[in-house]
């Protein structure tokens, strides 16, 4: 993409676009945010598991906690919540470290695994930004899920990167235009932190931003 460094997105923010990409339009573009309980619990999981910045080794495996990662490919940058680095001899070599060893990356979300690809979808594009740091290939990563507490493992698929490419080149689009589109409503809106401010079926073609400043003018 060639993209400025200065221009990258919020690599968490994939989440939300897969979601509803009004949501992140509203969150990324026009800088709305409101925390209900959902977004609670998610912010206190992931503060667990980002409470260690420092690197632990137990057996083969080195542990890392809040790794941050950028790719220029893609124009994103962000942080891992925790890369597990396991001893393999067709790894990488790591600075200070002795053998190789293959990163794996390790996402906490609250709830239970999804049947859309949201949480997928992030991961890989984790695994991507660490494969184009280390020079190395990806091949899985896990979704840890606190109302289960079990981990999902994650193949990156070549379809599975391709959808990553698309969904990056559309969000970049759209951050670049500074377009924030409708959308459907539907059930999922209840469980969204940005009901209340989101208001898709007053605004129309309209951003919330240019919907608050009408209102402001009408009331001088």
């Amino acid at each position: 993409m060639g993209i400025n460094e200065d221009d990258y997105l919020l690599l968490s923010g994939i989440q939300h676009f897969a979601f509803c990409r009004r949501q992140w339009a509203l969150i990324h573009i026009e800088q709305k945010w409101e925390e209900n309980l959902r977004t609670v619990e998610g912010n206190i999981m992931h503060d667990r598991a980002h409470d260690d910045k420092l690197s632990e080794k137990r057996g083969g495996v080195i542990t890392t906690r809040g790794m941050a990662i950028k790719s220029a490919a893609l124009g994103l940058s962000g942080a891992c919540d925790v890369v597990e680095f396991h001893e393999d001899p067709n790894g990488v070599e790591l600075f200070g470290r002795k053998g190789k060893y293959l990163p794996i990356p390790v996402e906490y979300k609250r709830g239970h695994s999804k049947l859309t690809d949201a949480d997928r979808l992030q991961l890989c594009a984790q695994a991507i930004c660490l494969e184009e740091m280390l020079v190395c290939r990806i091949e899985y990563g896990y979704l840890f899920y606190g109302e289960t507490k079990r981990r999902e493992e994650v193949f990156f698929t070549d379809e599975l990167r391709d959808s990553v490419q698309k969904m990056i080149t559309e969000m970049h689009a759209y951050f670049d235009r500074r377009y924030t589109p409708k959308v459907k409503t539907g059930s999922f809106c209840r469980a969204c932190s940005l009901n209340e401010i989101c208001m898709p079926k007053l605004c129309g073609s309209k951003t919330v931003a240019s919907y608050i400043k009408g209102r402001l003018e009408e009331t001088t």
